[in-house]
């Protein structure tokens, strides 16, 4: 086992690596009888129902389209009503699915194999219309409700917060990796770190939904995180499964002055103080976590020893500047007809099959292209959202497999993500590939023709033999800078480069919803297959997530019911 922590998560990295004659090590078959619990509850914290808004008590909710315009959302205050609505598009359940006698949850942030490995949490101070005491709480998504897991002394929560916008709280993110061992063995943490990166593009785009903000304060130590959230308490966990302590935001009202566009504060840390931190540790906690699994046939050294290399245990004190709002013209919004954001949150599910046939015109492939770009059509502003909460530069390209997009040959063809890293990128890869600009692309996006022809097979073939990968309109492979910029930068950077990917396919999942089709994300690919279709030279990069949008194929045994059906039906029978 090696000592450097970098070569330690390479190692973990070819280890579970998919190949033709053999896939990452995992037990084999389905234990059902030890299926996890989708859902964790802590015994003995108090739950706070939340609202249940639905559908029908919002007609305030923007455009879909407008939630990517700067200005076009006017912030809403933080009341138990508005973060009701930002849990139910961050992290609830989105509907039930029924097959006989077996029902399971939808929720709006994606899953790998529906696991739902990560839960939520928020640290609240004290709120004018929320009516909650300042503290930590966990998100219930089956109750939709807040469980208390401890009570912080106001002035100390207050002080946490102090170098953060007014109305700012805290949003937290853990794993429990066993929910995805269970199934995929020792490639589940790959999964999980996708499963965040879902999570934080669907707490986002939540938050953009009432026009707040958001910032991932990832320059935190992760111990800081654990403490705060609480997965340090071995007590808590004795007789359950133990969560990961991954990430921790801090989300605000974007309230804007009338001089020119100017935020409350100009720029944010991206860190927490960790003495307060450690202070709010040794207050009053709440609750045991629930046990997921009767038993657990095998236990994956490999996904713990990974963990371990890539925990952060630097704090790196700096800020990110917050640019002023551009004076953009919002008019046209207001004639303007289409989804809602809370329709396409809503109805959005992972096609299991696509119909082979359907085409997407390549302007609306454009549109989706430019969404996941970090630079937007407004060079005064930093980066668009949801690109403005991630404070890292990016580090994920797509390497597409073209099928059916009218006006486009079809073949493979790049996207670089930052047009800096182009020839980085081209001397990572096979030096004969011709990079021709597609036709008809934007000048602002650096999407590249490299190989003309039927990718079909091919996409399929890679993606574990996957027909959903040569059955829709494209799929792709997102890769990563992957050595380099983890020698540069700590083996801490192996999770967040598969969170970018995750927030990449929340990005896609929606725009596939908003364009009358539909995404699903693919874990499941032959890695270095992947790589020698374009001679990749070591691991300068690696394919991490594969995803793929097309015209679903609608599984009509299964019935869909409502995702809160059951807490109704529940409150009707104590009404009699």
């Amino acid at each position: 086992m090696p000592t450097d922590p970098v070569e330690r998560v390479i190692r973990y990295h070819e280890r579970t690596k998919h190949h033709y004659h053999r896939y990452a090590r995992s037990l084999g078959f389905l234990d059902w009888a030890n299926q996890p619990d989708p859902f964790r509850r802590f015994a003995g914290a108090e739950l706070i129902p939340l609202p249940l808004l639905g559908a029908d008590e919002d007609p305030e909710s923007p455009l879909y389209t407008a939630i990517y315009e700067p200005g076009a959302v006017p912030s809403k205050p933080v009341t138990q009503r508005t973060f009701s609505r930002f849990f139910e598009f961050a992290l609830a359940l989105s509907a039930w699915k029924k097959a006989g006698q077996s029902e399971w949850a939808l929720r709006s942030n994606p899953s790998s194999g529906n696991l739902h490995p990560t839960e939520g949490y928020v640290l609240v101070p004290w709120i004018e219309g929320l009516d909650l005491e300042p503290g930590l709480y966990h998100y219930a998504p089956r109750e939709h409700g807040l469980e208390r897991r401890a009570s912080f002394p106001a002035d100390r929560v207050a002080a946490l917060l102090a170098p953060f916008p007014p109305g700012s709280f805290l949003f937290g993110l853990t794993s429990v990796h066993w929910r995805e061992a269970w199934k995929y063995g020792e490639r589940a943490f790959r999964y999980c770190n996708h499963d965040v990166g879902h999570a934080i593009g669907a707490a986002r785009i939540a938050a953009a939904t009432l026009g707040w903000r958001m910032m991932l304060l990832d320059g935190t130590d992760q111990q800081t995180v654990a403490s705060l959230l609480g997965t340090d308490r071995a007590d808590d966990f004795a007789e359950a499964e133990s969560e990961h302590p991954d990430c921790l935001s801090v989300v605000w009202p974007s309230r804007m002055v009338n001089d020119g566009g100017i935020p409350d504060r100009s720029s944010i840390p991206c860190v927490l103080d960790q003495a307060i931190a450690r202070e709010l540790a040794r207050s009053r906690w709440y609750g045991k976590a629930n046990r997921l699994s009767r038993d657990h046939a095998v236990h994956w050294d490999a996904i713990d020893e990974v963990a371990a290399a890539s925990w952060k245990d630097v704090t790196e004190s700096r800020s990110v500047d917050l640019p002023g709002s551009v004076a953009t013209d919002t008019s046209w919004l207001m004639n303007r007809t289409g989804p809602s954001a809370g329709r396409i949150i809503r109805q959005r599910r992972s096609a299991v099959a696509y119909d082979g046939k359907t085409s997407i015109p390549f302007t609306v492939f454009f549109r989706m292209l430019q969404r996941v770009m970090p630079r937007g059509e407004h060079p005064q502003l930093e980066r668009p959202m949801p690109w403005d909460a991630w404070p890292y530069e990016p580090a994920i390209h797509l390497l597409l497999f073209v099928h059916r997009i009218d006006g486009l040959t079809p073949g493979i063809y790049f996207l670089v993500r930052d047009k800096n890293k182009l020839p980085f990128i081209r001397e990572s890869i096979n030096p004969e590939i011709n990079w021709v600009p597609a036709p008809g692309c934007p000048e602002d996006l650096p999407l590249y023709w490299l190989l003309e022809g039927d990718a079909r097979s091919l996409a399929a073939q890679v993606s574990c033999h996957q027909d959903i990968a040569g059955d829709s309109a494209f799929s792709c492979g997102m890769v990563a800078e992957f050595e380099g910029l983890l020698r540069r930068q700590g083996a801490w950077m192996y999770p967040r480069l598969f969170w970018e990917s995750g927030l990449l396919g929340q990005i896609l999942y929606l725009e596939a919803e908003a364009a009358g089709v539909r995404g699903t994300g693919i874990g499941c690919f032959f890695d270095d297959p992947v790589h020698h279709i374009i001679a990749v030279q070591g691991l300068s990069v690696q394919s991490i997530y594969h995803f793929t949008v097309g015209g679903p194929v609608e599984d009509r045994r299964l019935a869909t019911l409502p995702p809160y059906w059951h807490l109704e039906r529940t409150r009707e029978t104590r009404d009699v």
